[in-house]
């Protein structure tokens, strides 16, 4: 009778470790699509990405997994990534840059998509309006392409005398063809002179 009892409490003990292990709770998954190479987003994105997760009480590797998918600056490899992650079934799609942000919006309506993007987010298609954005997409906007206009009138002041002014852009960029026609009419208009 002792051995019995013996070998059932040695079965029981050998069995904790995998209850134990079944009633932790999954680590998150964080789905991040980039448009560029890894090192080139690293410095200005990714760094400031994992310092507000950790200022969040979230550590890559602890308590969070990261999947990074990088487009490497080939933008039609973006849907085939965005889907990738979708099938992986992260929590969340973080992205950088705006054609990430369209790809990620396009492969999924459940699993929530965060963007940063310097272009006007209701112009490109990714949310319906900027104080209420629908759907499973939000993130943060620069609005560099509305700012433009503005960068135009004050390089006109500073230079009154100059007649041409260069522009260089990325023309498979969403948001190129807004800001170059925004900059082309603001061109247009004569210059003021403040003060």
């Amino acid at each position: 009778m002792r051995r019995r009892e013996f070998i059932a409490g040695l079965g029981s003990a050998a069995a904790w470790p995998v209850v134990a292990r079944a009633q932790q709770r999954a680590m998150p998954v964080v789905g991040y699509l980039g448009t560029q190479f890894a090192d080139d987003d690293y410095e200005n994105t990714t760094i400031p990405f994992l310092q507000g997760l950790k200022e969040a009480g979230y550590v890559e590797g602890q308590n969070v997994a990261i999947e990074y998918r990088w487009a490497e600056n080939q933008y039609d490899r973006l849907s085939t990534l965005a889907a990738d992650l979708v099938r992986r079934r992260v929590a969340v799609i973080v992205t950088s840059g705006t054609p990430a942000a369209l790809a990620a919006k396009a492969a999924t309506m459940d699993i929530p998509v965060l963007f940063n993007t310097g272009g006007d987010p209701v112009a490109l298609g990714l949310v319906t309006s900027l104080n209420r954005p629908g759907a499973n997409v939000t993130g943060i906007a620069n609005l560099q392409g509305e700012l433009a206009p503005k960068q135009l009138q004050l390089l006109r002041e500073l230079i009154p005398s100059a007649a041409l002014f260069g522009v260089l852009a990325d023309p498979a960029f969403p948001a190129t063809q807004s800001t170059i026609a925004d900059l082309q009419a603001a061109a247009r208009r004569p210059a003021t002179h403040c003060c």
